[in-house]
């Protein structure tokens, strides 16, 4: 599970200062906060390469052979092994997406050019659904999976 992670200090803001524990805090979220996206995948090497590799995430650091943390266009990216509940969050299991045909969430990409993007991210390994597809609505979309079925999209605006 998230053992390999225990040590983690989380990223933080760029000048890496740690957050200030035990304030009274009036307002959420704060400036100093930062955002963490967390996938569980099956196979840490595997995601490791695809999201260096294939998507072009940088690799900040592994923890244990069990997480990966990234960034990627500003932001992180935390990869984890599955586990079971541990005492901050009982009765809650971290696993991989059971079913890659039913998302209830998936990352986007704006990008100035569908076309151009998909045949990139193709080159590099990715596997898209489709080619990309235009919209009446003037928007140009297509959409990708990860190694363990977490969907992204490239979206273009006309």
């Amino acid at each position: 599970g998230r053992a390999g992670c225990a040590a983690w200090p989380g990223p933080h803001h760029a000048s890496d200062r740690r957050l200030q524990r035990n304030r009274p805090m009036p307002d959420f979220p704060t400036d100093d906060m930062e955002l963490t996206r967390l996938l569980v995948v099956s196979d840490l090497a595997r995601s490791v390469a695809w999201y260096r590799d294939v998507l072009g995430a940088a690799l900040y650091r592994e923890y244990g052979g069990t997480s990966a943390v990234f960034t990627l266009l500003g932001n992180w990216l935390l990869l984890v092994t599955g586990g079971g509940p541990t005492p901050d969050k009982p009765g809650t299991s971290f696993a991989p997406p059971p079913d890659p045909d039913t998302v209830s969430a998936q990352m986007i990409f704006r990008v100035a050019d569908a076309q151009a993007a998909s045949e990139t991210l193709a080159g590099r390994g990715a596997e898209f659904l489709t080619p990309p597809v235009r919209w009446d609505h003037g928007e140009t979309r297509a959409f990708f999976r990860d190694p363990d079925g977490h969907l992204f999209e490239i979206s273009a605006l006309d």
